[in-house]
């Protein structure tokens, strides 16, 4: 059985990326948002308020609910999926307890405010940049911190919904319902927690997207040069990559020419451009972003199908 190489580098590379990305969420989760008592969403922020009302530790309630959830990932999302959902969860339950250990904590064993005194909402915007980010590298690296992220996966996977709108519905409700624990003082103190909350569920979401649909955009190539035979070969072959060639007319030249269009990922720009220049540094370029693109290689079309077409005989 011959061993494959680059799939294996692949999934040590995606893990390395996945931790990385819990270490930050911890970080930014514990220094940044617990001191203030930041309401967040999803998983963490429900077992945020568990122990904002209770003290009883966030890692241990992050942990139950989570495996409640990884049914649903077994189902829906595969056996591959689930098992970096479960090495998340168990990374994470342990980051969130060692940052809790590490943060700094003042004589009464209360977790020293980073920032000072009021500066709730500065402390907010750094922690959901961070926690933001973590979430999106983790998504980017086939990975997932487990709770509502299972929930937004599973519609990613079957709707053309973003991650972050899917996250930010699910962290509303979970949001709202500070206004109904008594333990959070008056109603305009509980009012307050919402709408930092809210803050938080902007904030982060965001982020997200931003992170994510960053690294998967694409842009679209029009090359103009005579040597495009030369730079379809190498873009093919070097590459890996569809070209094609299409025939125009110089309307003042009056010459037929060729023109090469592609459609590639916008972090594959620079060496689509580095190729071009190596082969004809006086070829006329055109890069354009696209909304999306969809078929082989691609995004894969997330919508349903009503009613099937039949072909006429």
């Amino acid at each position: 059985m011959q061993v494959n190489h680059k799939l294996i580098l692949k999934e040590v590379e995606d893990y390395v990326f996945i931790t990385l990305g819990l270490i930050l969420y911890a970080f930014g989760f514990t220094f940044f948002l617990m001191p203030y008592e930041i309401v967040t969403g999803g998983v963490a922020g429900i077992a945020a308020i568990v122990e904002y009302a209770s003290s009883f530790p966030n890692q241990y309630t992050y942990l139950l609910i989570n495996l409640a959830l990884l049914f649903m990932a077994l189902k829906i999302l595969g056996f591959k999926f689930l098992i970096k959902t479960i090495y998340a969860i168990a990374m994470l339950t342990f980051l969130l307890w060692l940052m809790k250990e590490l943060v700094p904590r003042d004589e009464a064993g209360k977790m020293v405010k980073i920032l000072g005194e009021g500066q709730d909402f500065m402390s907010l915007i750094i922690g959901c940049t961070m926690t933001g980010s973590a979430l999106g590298i983790v998504f980017l690296n086939n990975g997932s911190t487990g709770g509502t992220d299972i929930i937004a996966a599973s519609v990613n996977k079957f709707y053309n919904m973003s991650l972050g709108s899917v996250l930010l519905f699910i962290d509303f409700v979970v949001v709202s319902s500070c206004m109904f624990i008594p333990q959070f003082g008056t109603t305009l103190e509980r009012a307050y927690m919402v709408v930092f909350g809210l803050c938080t569920m902007v904030i982060e979401n965001f982020i997200l997207d931003y992170i994510y649909n960053r690294q998967r955009s694409s842009v679209q190539f029009l090359i103009f040069t005579e040597k495009w035979q030369e730079i379809a070969n190498a873009i093919g072959t070097k590459l890996n990559h569809g070209v094609t060639v299409l025939d125009a007319h110089g309307w003042y030249t009056g010459q037929e020419r060729k023109v090469l269009c592609i459609l590639a990922k916008k972090n594959e720009s620079l060496t689509i451009f580095r190729l071009i220049k190596m082969i004809d540094p006086r070829a006329f370029v055109s890069q354009s972003a696209v909304i999306g693109v969809f078929g082989e290689g691609f995004d894969e079309m997330k919508v349903k199908v009503k009613v099937k077409v039949k072909s006429e005989e």
